[in-house]
């Protein structure tokens, strides 16, 4: 790899540029990601190949020099995000054996079960909103982040008093600012965390997922089942992937919609659905800029005449890849609900596309209605210029979003 990367932002200030210069490359951009070099591709057909290129791994432990070496563990801040041991860097036979074990979880007959969940922690929030409906308030704090970590923990069968120890531990490992020792603690303190609920949950199990992928770890007899490890790391993914990823959806929605009341009009007249504002949200600002890493299995010529070389990682530049201007034109940049082709990648893609996908569509859909319905002269409070991205090359969303509920 040339010594001579593309250095992307920790504190996300720069995605922007980052993302135009993804957008301007002809193939993959070598960049240093907190110290690390990796190819980031943000070119979605490009991206869309490698993704499903048998050639292109996602375990670390077999097809990345440096972590076999041990060159990255406790010096490299996203060690955690690349260590796990479950379907998210599994490759091959071990994905579709984990995948196997893990898919019945997310049946639709689970997924609409959550439903009232959804729809009932929803109303619990707005009734809570209208109670400070005086008030300038954080919207991201108060409604975007309280509603995906309430139906997560419902899902998990999370109790009550463990839920404010869930968000700011997994706060604290999307940020990518921290230090590798911070990094490392926050480690420490989210496994912790799932062991011990995995402690309450094999005491007393329920109707939970939580209680599903326990079975699925203590009751296999074919020699096919979840190790303990698997488990665990199972449960962080449901837990980080399907938090962090909701909650920036919905920030972003609201943060478009009351930048530009034209398109909240174009709903609110019919001309676009909330699915549609959904589906434009993930496009326009995919809740996942980039998500390390894979690894080449061998030499891999892609365009831009570059090679990629066995062993050289690959970051997968989701945000870039799904609002790239060959794929959306010279309004790739613009949030329009109207716009008649919203197709993204802020799920992934391949193997591992996002089993989660149905749920996170269905809280934003959930989430927005209500939220609009109930408070129709919701506005900003602060200027779109004063917004400060979460501190994350990984997650895309803002530190707080202020807003007035009703019209002065």
């Amino acid at each position: 790899m040339s010594k001579n990367p593309f250095v992307l932002d920790p504190t996300a200030r720069r995605r922007t540029e980052e993302e135009a210069e993804l957008h301007s490359a002809e193939g993959p951009v070598l960049v240093d990601i907190l110290g690390e070099q990796a190819w980031a591709v943000g070119d979605p057909e490009l991206l869309a190949r490698l993704l499903t290129d048998p050639r292109v791994s996602k375990d670390p432990r077999q097809h990345w020099p440096r972590f076999i070496a041990g060159e990255i563990v406790g010096k490299w801040p996203l060690y955690l995000q690349v260590a796990v041991d479950n379907m998210f860097t599994a490759y091959g036979p071990d994905h579709r054996r984990l995948r196997r074990l893990v898919s019945p979880a997310f049946a639709l007959r689970r997924m609409t079960s959550l439903m009232p969940s959804v729809e009932q922690n929803t109303e619990d929030l707005l009734d809570e909103l209208a109670r400070r409906a005086e008030e300038i308030v954080d919207l991201r704090d108060a409604f975007a982040v309280q509603l995906p970590i309430r139906v997560i923990s419902d899902l998990l069968g999370v109790p009550e008093a463990m839920r404010t120890r869930f968000r700011s531990t997994i706060d604290r490992i999307w940020d990518t600012t921290s230090t590798p020792e911070e990094a490392t603690a926050s480690t420490a303190d989210v496994y912790a965390m799932l062991e011990e609920h995995i402690r309450a949950k094999r005491a007393v199990p329920g109707d939970d997922l939580t209680s599903v992928l326990i079975a699925a770890r203590d009751d296999e007899g074919d020699g096919t089942a979840l190790t303990e490890r698997e488990l665990i790391d199972t449960l962080l993914l449901v837990v980080a992937a399907g938090y962090e990823t909701t909650v920036n959806l919905i920030d972003s929605a609201v943060t478009a919609l009351l930048a530009d009341p034209a398109q909240l009009a174009h709903v609110r007249e019919g001309r676009a659905t909330w699915d549609d504002v959904v589906e434009e949200a993930l496009r326009f600002a995919a809740p996942v800029s980039h998500m390390p890493m894979r690894y080449a299995v061998e030499d891999i010529e892609v365009s831009g005449g570059e090679t990629i070389r066995k062993g050289d990682a690959i970051l997968p530049s989701f945000g870039a890849a799904s609002n790239h201007p060959r794929i959306h034109g010279e309004s790739a940049a613009q949030f329009d609900v109207t716009r008649e082709n919203k197709s993204h990648m802020a799920f992934g893609h391949g193997v591992h596309y996002c089993l989660g996908a149905p749920l996170a569509r269905a809280e934003g859909v959930t989430a927005l209605s209500g939220l609009f319905d109930r408070f129709p002269h919701i506005r900003l409070a602060m200027p779109l210029t004063e917004l400060e991205p979460v501190p994350s090359i990984l997650g895309n969303g803002h530190r707080s979003l202020k807003v007035r509920l009703q019209a002065e």
